[in-house]
């Protein structure tokens, strides 16, 4: 094992009722934009973190025009607003569209070019940003404790803005926040936390530092994905998953991920598709043929009360994916797209960080193989 860091993370203020300190984590004067997922109007949630800044004598503007996968034109135009109304600080409030799209938005929103011109790291990110406070609505994409924030081009691919300068600077972990998640969504989003911790737990990145955060990651979901999906309003598992996904956001952050995110990145490039689904069922029909030779997969079954072997960890990740109830045929979202495609997907230069990551080096005629399998599944 060669030299390794593990990146500063965020300070993180949790617990039931945690977001009542979302207005004091703000400070006391400046202007807030406040990022929230259009999706969270008819729950009340806006309005109440709304009404606490206003309680502060806080200033503040909602944006809220943007929908799931967020585009690099809308980030434009928060970052315009946010130049506008001369804001100091973001709070992001939502899932992990949410959370990339305003943590982008505060890193860029200084400077005047586009988020375009920073993607794949084309260029540095401007050296000063507005602060950051991330508060999760959903507990899977760990974008909270990541230096990293996924936009839509125009061309549907998904492209990455990277850097400390993206990284949150409070993060707020209320259990409650997520008890109105559906049963599929709390399914969906508690897997990618599980696949984000497996795979920087095993890809050739893996080091002991961050394979603390990955391991309790995983025993997390492991341990209270299928009580909260069957019972909504436990907070224990609630906030089980939080933290998973909280812990799974820093192993990624310094491990990143592989091979299932990059089929899984390739599929939402072809179709809509929640990002936590693909990548759990970019991992089911990946792991037979990724598990060879790697010898992490046998701690993360034991992480998971399953025999301790590669093979275990198969049988242990296929029946908690089933368990928790995600859908995995794709037979009706991805009718016409062909494997060739999905492989020609995944190899784009936009995925190419996640496979060269993998453990295993996949050759063309591989990523054919994998997308054929994810193609299948049922």
């Amino acid at each position: 094992m060669g030299v390794y860091e593990l990146a500063r993370m965020p300070r993180i203020t949790a617990g039931v009722g945690a977001r009542a300190r979302i207005a004091t984590l703000a400070g006391a004067q400046g202007h807030v934009l406040l990022v929230a997922d259009p999706g969270l109007k008819s729950t009340g949630l806006v309005e109440e973190i709304a009404g606490g800044l206003r309680g502060h004598g806080l200033a503040f503007t909602i944006f809220d025009a943007f929908q799931s996968d967020p585009t690099i034109a809308q980030a434009d135009a928060a970052a315009a607003l946010a130049r506008s109304e001369k804001s100091s600080v973001v709070v992001c409030l939502g899932g992990g569209s949410a959370l990339d799209l305003g943590k982008a938005v505060a890193a860029i929103a200084l400077a005047a070019d586009s988020a375009a011109h920073y993607q794949l790291f084309a260029n540095p990110l401007p050296a000063k940003g507005l602060r950051k406070i991330c508060v999760p609505t959903t507990a899977g994409t760990g974008s909270e404790t990541t230096r990293t924030a996924i936009l839509t081009r125009d061309d549907h691919a998904k492209v990455w803005l990277w850097g400390d300068e993206i990284k949150a600077d409070e993060v707020v972990l209320d259990p409650e926040l997520t008890v109105s998640l559906p049963g599929p969504l709390t399914a969906a989003t508690g897997i990618d936390a599980l696949v984000h911790a497996v795979e920087a737990a095993t890809n050739r990145n893996a080091n002991p530092a961050a394979g603390l955060y990955a391991h309790e990651a995983i025993r997390l979901v492991a341990r209270h994905l299928v009580a909260a999906v069957e019972t909504p309003g436990n907070l224990e598992a609630r906030a089980g998953l939080q933290w998973a996904a909280a812990f799974a956001g820093v192993a990624i952050d310094n491990c990143g991920t592989a091979i299932a995110h990059a089929l899984g990145h390739a599929m939402g490039s072809l179709r809509p598709i929640h990002h936590g689904r693909a990548v759990g069922i970019a991992m089911l029909a990946s792991l037979p043929w990724n598990v060879e030779d790697n010898e992490a997969f046998a701690a993360c079954a034991a992480d998971m009360g399953a025999e301790p072997s590669a093979r275990g960890f198969i049988a242990a990740y296929e029946k908690l994916l089933r368990a928790s109830g995600v859908k995995l045929s794709l037979a009706e979202e991805f009718a016409g797209v062909t494997a060739q495609e999905l492989a020609a997907q995944t190899a784009r230069p936009e995925n190419a960080a996640m496979r060269d990551s993998n453990r295993r080096a996949a050759s063309q005629a591989d990523l054919l193989m994998l997308a054929r399998q994810v193609l299948s599944v049922s």
